[in-house]
């Protein structure tokens, strides 16, 4: 009778190891249930990262056209103003010859 009761205490043993890994399976995979939401929170986040980070980059475009607008504007002004003063000093000259 000692080899059944041997067998008894195997199917025991077993039955109580698969209790314990069924428990663990479980944990594992609230665990993995866990992880999967942190990482589905990462990557919105990552995303939301990337759109800002690309607004930003197209915002410091639009801000060095904008300067380099600014700047062909100032060089144009200039310019007009320099042929403003050149049409007066021949207007001058065109107003001395009628004298």
């Amino acid at each position: 009778m000692e080899g059944f009761e041997l067998l008894e205490d195997k199917v025991r043993k077993a039955a109580d190891l698969v209790k314990k890994l069924r428990h663990e399976n479980g944990r594992l995979a609230e665990e993995r249930d866990r992880a999967q939401a942190r990482l589905a929170d990462a990557e919105a986040g990552l995303k939301k990262a990337e759109a800002a980070a690309r607004k930003a980059e197209e915002g410091g475009a639009a801000a060095r056209e904008a300067e380099k607008l600014s700047a062909e504007l100032a060089a144009m002004k200039k310019d007009r103003d320099e042929v403003r003063r050149r049409i007066a000093a021949l207007v001058e000259v065109l107003e001395g010859l009628d004298g």
